[in-house]
């Protein structure tokens, strides 16, 4: 299922690079769901989820503002498609995927995804709208890219829980129907 994970958490990366950077971070810092081997480690460090931080508040910022944003966007061209390829790696790592083949497909992903939405989505709504709608797709697309972010990992976690109480049931179930038939 880390395979799910990468895929969904370096399309994330395509909206937002540092959302799911964020996302990762917490979650294998806090919880169990996601253990990080090093280099990926480093993700968890204080001082890295406190810059990812700041980078966050610069990009969402700076993607609100007329003018500002298209050099954001630039900017970004270069940063979503790597920050893809340490999600994608660093999630990926327990399935046993090639590093340098997951940071190709994290990268490949994240920056599908940016250049859809830049090249695209963003002109669109900017021609439509005279720029007006940028703003409300900005904010969209950091809803989208947090949601998207936490669903790559709790759905996975969720298909595993609904497995194992499933096997449970069907063995008691299993367990309680012969239990039946020893008593007549």
């Amino acid at each position: 299922m880390d395979i799910f994970t990468a895929f969904g958490l370096s399309a994330s990366a395509g909206l937002n690079a540092y959302i799911p950077l964020l996302v990762v971070a917490f979650v294998a810092r806090f919880t169990e769901w996601i253990e990080l081997s090093s280099p990926w480690s480093t993700l968890e460090s204080w001082w890295v989820i406190g810059v990812l931080i700041v980078l966050s508040l610069v990009e969402f910022f700076a993607d609100k503002v007329p003018a500002v944003n298209h050099i954001n966007d630039i900017i970004q061209t270069f940063v979503r498609p790597v920050a893809g390829a340490i999600v994608f790696a660093a999630s990926a790592q327990v399935a046993e995927v090639n590093p340098i083949l997951a940071m190709i497909a994290g990268l490949l992903i994240a920056g599908g995804v940016h250049v859809a939405k830049s090249v695209a989505v963003r002109p669109a709504v900017t021609a439509t709208t005279g720029g007006a709608g940028n703003v409300p797709v900005s904010i969209l697309e950091d809803i989208l890219s947090t949601i998207l972010s936490i669903l790559a990992i709790v759905i996975p976690v969720l298909i595993a829980a609904i497995v194992i109480l499933l096997v449970s049931w069907i063995i008691w179930w299993m367990w309680r129907r012969a239990n039946r038939k020893s008593k007549v």
